[in-house]
């Protein structure tokens, strides 16, 4: 390929920034390796050597003061950044990362890129996009377009078309928030309205994470890690995108930082768990602000909720169940984000790039699961009890591959087993979707109240469903897996499978019906339905199958040793020669990477590998 042919298109992010081109008769994200994605992180290593992306990241946590991340917030300022003796402007950090992944595309594509296409912010001020400009040059590129980001998003999502479309783009990133009202028509994108907040992201959530546990830390220890202990605050921050990520996906996690401080010889940990009600109410008025802005975008563009087609979702940070719910209940629009939220407007950058190169482009082709998922539940249908309500776990239309969860109660006191009926469709009456399997979970905790049992879904993109029942108190679990969760069943198997359903529910357990009322299944009023939020598991009956149970726990423990493993080693990090540091942190990288893609396999490996490490690095303090 001829270097002057090649038009990439980049995302310059707070915190990450990625490449794309036309490759392989499509437009898609080139990476180094796995990972698609550059931490927007640069630093100098104690022997001076640069260090950019995940290198750089990592040692954040030994050296703060010799890395700098979200640079992106300064972009257009007089400040400047300082790593070891050495003084940076925003633009030179900015050039950086460009440079770093010009070369992660040149080496895909076989020929250097010297051309790009950058988003910026629709709101970025003409200081801040030539700033970005100047950041390009320096990278030695050629920037061919300034791009506004909401308008990348509407290329990747492929809005153009013969209909005029009103749209919404709700963009929250690492470090900045944007939100723009736009008409499409055709390949013509028209900005309306745009408001934002260059200072408001997933980095603020860390922070107040981060605070949360200092909070904790000090009331179990007397000790404020804020008052000079820069490594600690460092480590985390560190454990707060974690958790903010893992909090995206699951209800509660749990918190274990060994050694995180060392008082008198003896070591203190953080010990503690955060649930994802805790994390919304503390985020609520930075959500409540982009509400805002929303609200004034849609006035500035002469528009009410009922005008919009869509509202579509760009960001790492949307990822946050509570800001599809909030938006959908301000605007009466389920938003979308069947294109990958991180990689939507470098990809949407990627298709103008890729037009302006000469080819023919019309849209990015993504992954998605046609069909939602949930399981049936006791509630409440034309003011009756109904045993089959129905709302899904995972929606149609989110890329793949996804994992949700959520949190349901036991229907009756004193209740040991619970039966999940899983279906695939839309309808609030799950007898009228369609059955794809059920399971039992024996042995939970009798107790007079209803006890929380978690239902976590996960769908690659292989269409292979797993389904995690947790009760929440004792981590009992129980697992099923659906093969060709999105094949279509014709309509004498969805008969036979609601039926098969129909007969259960005729021959409910009479024990649990005939109770005396103040120990028969729990009221709305009794524990607090609240639709996705409160809702019961009603009945038993179902399959068997322990070695599913067995598996779902032995993944369970592997996770958290590995959690755990990763805590520890980044304790020793700042004591280590600079080899093992090295070795260390790659570890942690593939640790991570097992961890995110659910790769048992590789998971063990690198643990044994980093425990092997650790031994010889004990043994020698």
């Amino acid at each position: 390929m001829n270097s002057s042919d090649i038009i990439a298109g980049i995302d310059l992010g707070t915190t990450n920034s990625e490449i794309s081109a036309f490759f392989d008769h499509k437009v898609e994200v080139i990476g180094s390796g796995k990972s698609k994605m550059l931490p927007s992180c640069v630093g100098l290593s104690t022997s001076g050597r640069l260090l950019v992306g995940a290198s750089a990241r990592n040692q954040q946590l030994i050296y703060p003061e010799m890395t700098v991340r979200s640079i992106k917030r300064k972009m257009g300022t007089e400040e400047t950044v300082t790593l070891g003796d050495k003084t940076f402007t925003p633009q030179e950090i900015s050039g950086i990362i460009l440079r770093e992944l010009t070369a992660w595309a040149g080496s895909a594509l076989g020929a250097p890129v010297e051309k790009a296409v950058i988003s910026v912010p629709a709101y970025f001020s003409d200081a801040q996009r030539n700033a970005t400009r100047e950041a390009g040059a320096l990278a030695g590129l050629e920037v061919v377009r300034i791009l506004n980001e909401p308008t990348a998003a509407s290329l990747a999502y492929g809005y153009g078309s013969d209909q005029k479309r009103t749209v919404m783009i709700y963009d929250l990133g690492g470090g900045t928030f944007d939100v723009s009202v736009v008409t499409i028509e055709q390949d013509v994108t028209e900005v309306l309205s745009s408001h934002g907040n260059n200072r408001l992201g997933g980095d603020d959530f860390n922070e107040l994470l981060m605070k949360r546990f200092v909070a904790e830390f000090e009331k179990d220890h007397g000790i404020n890690l804020q008052d000079g202990h820069p490594a600690a605050l460092s480590r985390l921050w560190w454990t707060a995108e974690d958790v903010k990520k893992r909090l995206s996906a699951e209800l509660y996690v749990n918190i274990r930082e060994e050694a995180l401080l060392v008082d008198a010889g003896k070591p203190l940990h953080l010990n503690m768990e955060i649930s994802r009600e805790e994390l919304e109410d503390m985020i609520r008025p930075q959500i409540e602000s982009t509400l805002e802005c929303v609200s004034r975008a849609m006035s500035d563009a002469g528009k009410q909720s009922g005008d919009l087609d869509a509202i579509l979702l760009v960001g790492g940070s949307t990822r946050i169940p509570m800001i599809e719910r909030v938006l959908e209940e301000r605007a009466g629009v389920r938003p979308r984000h069947d294109v990958h939220p991180d990689l939507c407007v470098c990809l949407g950058a990627g298709v103008l790039a890729s037009r302006l190169s000469g080819q023919d482009v019309d849209r990015v082709l993504v992954d998605v699961t046609p069909y939602s998922f949930g399981p049936s539940y006791l509630g409440e249908q034309n003011g009756m009890e109904y045993p089959y309500c129905y709302h899904p776990v995972i929606h149609a239309n989110t890329a793949l591959p996804v994992t949700r969860t959520e949190k349901y109660w036991t229907s009756s006191p004193y209740q040991e087993t619970v039966l999940f009926n899983i279906f695939q469709g839309e309808d609030p009456d799950a007898m009228k979707n369609i059955p794809l399997g059920d399971f039992k979970v024996h042995g939970l905790k009798p107790k007079r109240e209803p006890n929380e049992v978690l239902c976590k879904m996960s769908l690659d993109i292989d269409g292979i469903l797993h389904v995690t029942a947790i009760e929440k108190e004792t981590g009992l679990s129980k697992q099923i897996t659906i093969d060709n969760a999105m094949t279509t069943k014709d309509e004498a198997e969805i008969e036979k499978a609601r039926a098969r359903l129909q007969h259960l529910f005729d021959a409910r357990d009479p024990a649990l019906e005939s109770l005396p009322d103040d120990e028969g299944p729990f009221s709305e009023a009794d524990d607090g339905f609240a639709g996705e939020e409160a809702i019961d598991i009603p009945f038993k009956g179902g399959i068997e199958d322990e070695a599913d149970e067995s598996k779902a726990l032995e993944d369970a423990s592997a996770e958290e040793e590995a959690r755990k493993l990763l805590s520890r080693s980044r304790a020793l990090l700042r004591d280590m020669h600079e080899d093992d540091q090295e070795e260390a942190i790659e570890l942690h990288e593939q640790i991570e990477a097992a961890l995110e893609t659910g790769d048992a396999q590789k998971l063990a490996e690198a643990c044994e590998e980093l425990k092997e490490l650790l031994f010889f690095v004990e043994g020698g303090r």
